[in-house]
C-alpha cells in the first residue's frame, strides 16, 4: 500500500499526515503537488487540512480545479480510498465526491479544541479499529466546519448510514451544547454511498502519537492498512 498526500499552496497538515503514514506506520508515502495529475502509483489519497490557495473565494473553491483533485476524482470513481481532513473535507464537497457543504461556524469564530466524537459505524475499513457508539477524542481547528445539507440529503445520509462521526458529550449523549460549530445532525464525518470516500472535520493525524497526548486518530489509518493486508 502507498499513500499519496495532496499538497496545495497553503496546506499546513500535509507533513503531519506524512509523519503518521510514513514514520509511525512505516508505509510508503508520496507528497503529491497540486499540479501533478499522475496518481497511478497511489493506493490511498489523502486531502489534508490547511488553507488551500489561502481559502480565497471560500474554503476549497479553488482547489477543486487542480490537476491533482481531478485525478483524485478518477481515483475515487475506481473505488479506491480517499479521505479528506478538515480543509480536505471542504474540498471533497466542492468537487462533488461528498454531498453537502461546510459553512461558517455557528458563532462565526475559529475553533481550536479537542472534542468527543461518537463513532456511528465500524464496518468500513476506515472505522474497523473502533467500536460502534464508542466515544473517541480528536482535535478540531476550523472556522468553516459547520456541516450543512438540505433535508433530503440529510435523510439520505441517515438512511444509508453514511454518517460516521458525530459531535457528542464525553458520555456519548448528543445535544446542542455538544455541537461545537452548529453542524446539522451533529455531523463531524461522512462517507459516500460506496464507503470509499471519507470526509471529516476533526484531525486524526493530530491524535496519532502518544507524545501528543492521545492516539485515537491513528486507528483510522491502521484500520485501512489492516484491510489492505488482509486483502493481499
Amino acid at each position: 500500500m502507498k499513500f499519496g498526500i495532496i499538497v496545495f499552496p497553503g496546506s499546513n497538515c500535509d507533513r503531519d499526515v506524512a509523519y503518521v503514514t510514513r514514520d509511525l506506520l512505516n508505509v510508503p508515502t508520496r507528497l503529491v503537488w497540486h499540479e501533478d495529475s499522475d496518481l497511478s502509483d497511489i493506493d490511498v489519497v489523502i486531502v489534508p487540512g490547511g488553507f488551500s490557495y489561502g481559502d480565497y473565494l471560500r474554503c476549497g473553491a479553488i482547489a477543486q480545479f487542480s490537476a491533482a483533485m481531478q485525478a483524485t476524482i478518477a481515483h475515487a470513481q475506481q473505488g479506491k480510498p480517499v479521505v479528506g481532513i478538515c480543509n480536505g473535507f471542504q474540498i471533497l464537497t466542492e468537487v462533488g465526491l461528498l454531498p453537502g457543504a461546510l459553512v461558517r461556524n455557528r458563532n462565526l469564530h475559529f475553533i481550536c479544541d479537542r472534542v468527543p466524537l461518537k463513532v456511528e459505524r465500524s464496518d468500513l475499513p476506515w472505522m474497523q479499529q473502533y467500536q460502534t457508539h464508542e466515544v473517541i477524542t480528536l482535535p478540531i481547528a476550523h472556522g468553516e466546519g459547520c456541516y450543512y445539507a438540505d433535508a433530503e440529503t440529510l435523510k439520505t445520509l441517515e438512511d444509508n448510514n453514511q454518517i460516521l462521526l458525530r459531535y457528542c458529550h464525553s458520555d456519548g449523549t448528543v445535544d446542542e451544547s455538544s455541537n461545537p460549530n452548529g453542524s446539522l445532525h451533529h455531523i463531524a464525518g461522512i462517507c459516500n454511498a460506496a464507503g470509499n470516500v471519507l470526509g471529516m472535520m476533526p484531525h486524526p493525524e493530530r491524535a496519532a502519537d502518544p507524545v501528543l497526548g492521545g492516539t485515537d486518530g491513528i486507528r483510522l489509518f491502521k484500520g485501512l492498512l489492516a484491510q489492505a493486508i488482509a486483502a493481499a
